[in-house]
């Protein structure tokens, strides 16, 4: 049971003017001598204020962020709206040399009203592939989607995606869904990834579904022109193609937030969104890695960089926290 200060210290003024024993008087007023005690040694050493409740929190905690940092943070979130708080705390940390947290950063933009619910709903693709990759191109994806243009009708767009890093290797903007739409992108991903350039002991294999154009037998001998195998996921399970399925989700997520009158202006912000998918944007499957870090080989350095950074902060709160402790 807690006491208000008020009765702490009316309890003590009874028990001095008790003419009964100090333990006697406080079994009739029900309170632990042990308590008793407590209160009356905080109250010789600091008065009446002492007897006030203490938070049970300590006063300082050693790993807290500075107020200067906190309000850098609070500055990239308002200049960077369209991040997460994932994306904020790697984009942080690495520009600033200076860890932070992704529950962190989340705690300190909902204390500022800064999360915002989202716009959309999110549908979920299976876990994990249940053939894993272990280097880019090993395994591309491949799928089309549909994008209205408003007094055009319907466009397809045909991507390839690697499986292992995520990235769009290439992508075009059809008229149809047709076998050579597919050999075309492919064509424009072969040489993008350098596949035609350099010997390979094996080229990438093909994931794709069973729609039409991948069953055709056009795109069966193209293959097998190209030395490249074809995997093609079992049917009435998108989950096999959850990877592409996901980028398509994100993609429309973004651009069609807009409507589109021309084609060109259509393909104009897919590309700008693919080069922000590629290079800018940290995907939280990849441990906060851009695609293009992954699929480049430059991954492993920034992580043994980024935990780096976590090292020197974390040394650094604790050299704080015992400069104002001392």
């Amino acid at each position: 049971m807690r006491y208000p200060t008020a009765e702490k210290l009316e309890i003590i003024r009874i028990v001095e003017q008790s003419h009964l024993p100090a333990r006697r008087t406080l079994r009739q007023l029900s309170v632990p001598p042990a308590t008793f005690y407590r209160w009356y040694d905080r109250y010789q050493r600091g008065g009446p204020e002492a007897l006030a409740d203490r938070p049970s929190r300590p006063e300082r905690v050693w790993n807290r962020i500075a107020d200067a940092r906190r309000e850098q943070i609070i500055d990239l979130a308002l200049a960077e709206p369209e991040l997460s708080s994932r994306e904020l705390a790697v984009r942080f940390t690495d520009q600033q040399r200076y860890f932070v947290s992704e529950a962190s950063v989340y705690r300190l933009l909902k204390a500022h009203d800064l999360i915002t619910s989202p716009a959309y709903i999110v549908v979920k693709a299976a876990e994990e592939f249940h053939t894993k990759t272990t280097a880019p191109n090993q395994l591309w994806q491949t799928d089309f989607t549909y994008l209205k243009v408003t007094g055009w009708g319907w466009f397809y767009l045909s991507t390839v995606l690697d499986d292992f890093s995520r990235y769009v290797i290439a992508w075009r903007l059809c008229t149809t869904m047709a076998a050579s739409d597919v050999t075309e992108t492919l064509d424009l991903a072969l040489t993008a990834s350098g596949c035609t350039q350099a010997r390979v002991r094996h080229r990438p294999r093909l994931l794709s579904d069973n729609g039409p154009c991948y069953i055709a037998g056009e795109l069966a001998q193209w293959l097998e022109k190209q030395a490249m195998d074809h995997v093609r996921g079992a049917p009435c399970h998108p989950q096999t193609q959850g990877k592409i399925e996901r980028w398509h989700q994100t993609l429309k997520n973004r651009i069609l937030l807009e409507n589109y009158y021309l084609p060109g202006d259509l393909e104009a912000q897919i590309e700008a969104f693919v080069e922000h998918y590629n290079h800018r944007r940290c995907h939280e499957s990849l441990r906060n890695l851009t695609p293009a870090d992954v699929y480049f080989g430059r991954g492993q350095t920034i992580l043994l960089e980024r935990e780096r950074i976590k090292r020197k902060t974390i040394q650094q709160r604790r050299l704080i926290h015992q400069k104002l402790a001392a």
